[in-house]
C-alpha cells in the first residue's frame, strides 16, 4: 500500500525515507513505497539546489564538479582497530582477507580455469613466471633465458649448460600443457 496517509493505492514506486525517521546509515535504507500519483508529487517537489546560492549552483553544475576534491585517506592498519560491520559475515573464500593473494597463488588452476599440474608449477618456477602468465609471456621469458644461458652467447662458456637444459625442458612442458593451449 502507498505510504502516504489516507491513500489506498498500491505502493509500486520507491522513494527515500522521510527526514528524521531515525535511519542510521548502517544497512540498506528503509524506502517508502508510493503510488504513481504520490511519487510524481514527490519528484516534482524535489529540488537538489534548494538552499544554494547562485554561485554554489554554478559550481555544482560544472562538468568536473566534485572530481577535484580529495578522497578520505584510509588508515594504515586497514581498519583493524575498528573493523566494518560487514566483517561479521562469513567469507568462505577469504576474498576479503589479506591472505587472498597468497591463496590465489596456491590454487590448483589459473584464474581462467585452466588446470596446472605439479610439473607445470615446477616449470613455471624454473622459468621464473607467475601462475597467471600467458603464452606470450612464456615465449618471451624462454627467449630471454636461452639467450642468457646459451654457450654461443656466452663466448663458449658451458658452465650454464645444465641450467639451459632445465629451461628448455620447462618450456617444452609448458608449451604442451593445456594451461597454455
Amino acid at each position: 500500500m502507498c505510504a502516504e496517509p489516507g491513500c489506498a493505492e498500491p505502493g509500486e514506486f520507491r522513494a527515500p525515507p522521510l527526514e528524521g525517521t531515525g535511519f542510521t546509515g548502517d544497512g540498506p535504507p528503509q524506502f517508502r513505497w508510493l503510488c504513481l500519483d504520490h511519487v510524481r508529487a514527490f519528484n516534482s517537489g524535489y529540488n537538489f539546489f534548494a538552499g544554494m546560492s547562485p554561485d554554489e549552483i554554478h559550481d555544482a553544475q560544472r562538468p568536473l564538479a566534485g572530481w577535484e576534491r580529495e578522497t578520505r585517506a584510509f588508515n594504515a592498519t586497514g581498519g583493524a582497530d575498528r573493523p566494518p560491520r560487514w566483517a561479521d559475515f562469513a567469507d568462505p573464500l577469504d576474498a576479503i582477507g589479506a591472505r587472498f593473494r597468497d591463496r590465489m597463488k596456491d590454487r590448483a588452476e589459473r584464474q581462467d580455469g585452466r588446470p596446472l599440474s605439479g610439473k607445470d608449477r615446477e616449470a613455471l618456477k624454473t622459468l621464473e613466471l607467475e601462475v597467471d602468465s600467458d603464452r606470450m609471456a612464456l615465449r618471451k621469458r624462454y627467449s630471454e633465458l636461452v639467450r642468457r644461458y646459451h654457450p654461443d652467447r656466452n663466448g663458449g662458456d658451458r658452465s650454464h649448460e645444465a641450467r639451459l637444459q632445465r629451461v628448455i625442458e620447462a618450456y617444452q612442458q609448458l608449451k604442451g600443457s593445456p594451461a597454455f593451449a
